[in-house]
């Protein structure tokens, strides 16, 4: 494989990542109210990062990978606990009793903690006036793009229960932002084993999953569950949530830590609850407003400022500025040989008659 094809291929790689994390996990806001419909949340979460967590243990057993290796656990155990089990939980229980358009947005509020606590990046993140002025805008989108139920969420009666739903999703997208910056400076193996990423992914949702199942007994959620009482919507939804929500996606997520700057991966959380409001106006007949549509615009916009760098668009810039100033430089040049041209030709005139 040439170094060409080999380019061409990582890109590939990381365009179907990144449409991962934008579609796939926009989508699981709507499949997680349909798992619920059938699950206790903690219950949920622990079938799902069990089981996800144990069908990639068992892929890379069988692909002859290094299954127990101690600082992989370690670290996996650790970015788990951070990225599935303290923030998806929170998401999962706090979308019991709050509105999902306010969890949008305060789970969206990570993109802003990732530009704050990347220390390594402060000169080049607070350096870039793209970027920060495209976090902000983009939180400011999701504001928009959730307006109204904000307004509902605010309401008096509901107030208390939602300031305590509010704080523990801050909590959660704190831990988020910690736990992806840990996967990306520390939560490698030393060991650069063949496949060592896979199978610390692998670990991070069964170590979770393994918490959520002990939560989920302390709760009584297994004591109580009805298997007749489910329905086949919820079965589907968790089946879901298992592929494509952890097993797809989230091997993305990390992957995507390692080969681009954390704040680009976080832009997911703005184009998450754009994919959210299309699927409620496909799936279930909510109408999209003119301000919504606004607002759309807005974190669309958001995201290209983000990956201003990405798209190398000040190289582009700085190329058509150096364009431009050559070709100004060849205007000059040909006026100059305009204006020399008459006094030359008087000169040769002259110089030709007699004296």
């Amino acid at each position: 494989m040439t170094r060409e094809t080999q380019g061409t291929h990582f890109k590939l790689k990381v365009i179907v990542a990144f449409a991962m994390i934008y579609i796939v996990w926009g989508s699981t806001f709507f499949f997680i109210h349909k798992a619920l419909a059938g699950f206790g949340p903690f219950l949920l979460g622990a079938i799902r990062f069990s089981t996800a967590g144990l069908l990639m243990l068992a892929w890379c057993y069988f692909k002859g990978y290094r299954i127990f290796h101690r600082p992989t656990i370690l670290h996996a155990g650790l970015m788990g606990l951070l990225l599935l089990y303290v923030d998806n939980g929170i998401i999962i229980w706090v979308e019991q009793f709050m509105p999902s358009g306010l969890v949008a947005i305060m789970s969206a509020s990570a993109a802003i903690w990732f530009i704050v606590l990347d220390k390594p990046n402060w000169k080049a993140n607070f350096g870039n006036l793209p970027v920060v002025i495209g976090l902000f805008m983009g939180f400011f989108g999701v504001v928009m793009l959730f307006g109204d139920r904000l307004a509902q969420a605010l309401d008096a009666s509901q107030r208390q229960t939602n300031f305590v739903g509010m704080s523990l999703l801050l909590i959660g997208a704190l831990a988020w932002t910690a736990g992806s910056l840990y996967a990306k400076y520390r939560g490698k193996s030393s060991g650069g084993e063949k496949g060592i990423g896979v199978v610390g992914t692998a670990w991070q949702m069964f170590i979770a999953g393994v918490v959520f199942t002990l939560t989920a007994v302390g709760r009584g959620e297994i004591a109580s569950f009805q298997f007749d009482a489910v329905p086949a919507s919820a079965w589907w939804a968790i089946a879901y949530l298992i592929v494509m929500g952890s097993i797809v996606a989230y091997s993305s997520y990390i992957w995507l830590l390692q080969v681009r700057r954390a704040t680009e991966v976080s832009t997911h959380t703005y184009v998450n609850p754009i994919v959210a409001v299309l699927l409620g106006a496909w799936f279930a007949h909510e109408t999209v407003t003119s301000s919504q549509l606004t607002a759309l615009l807005v974190i669309l916009g958001s995201v290209f400022l983000i990956n201003w760098d990405t798209y190398n668009l000040s190289a582009l810039f700085t190329k058509r500025g150096s364009r431009y100033a050559r070709l100004r430089e060849r205007v000059r040049t040909r006026a100059r040989i305009r204006t020399a041209l008459p006094a030359s030709s008087e000169s040769r005139r002259m110089g030709k008659m007699p004296h």
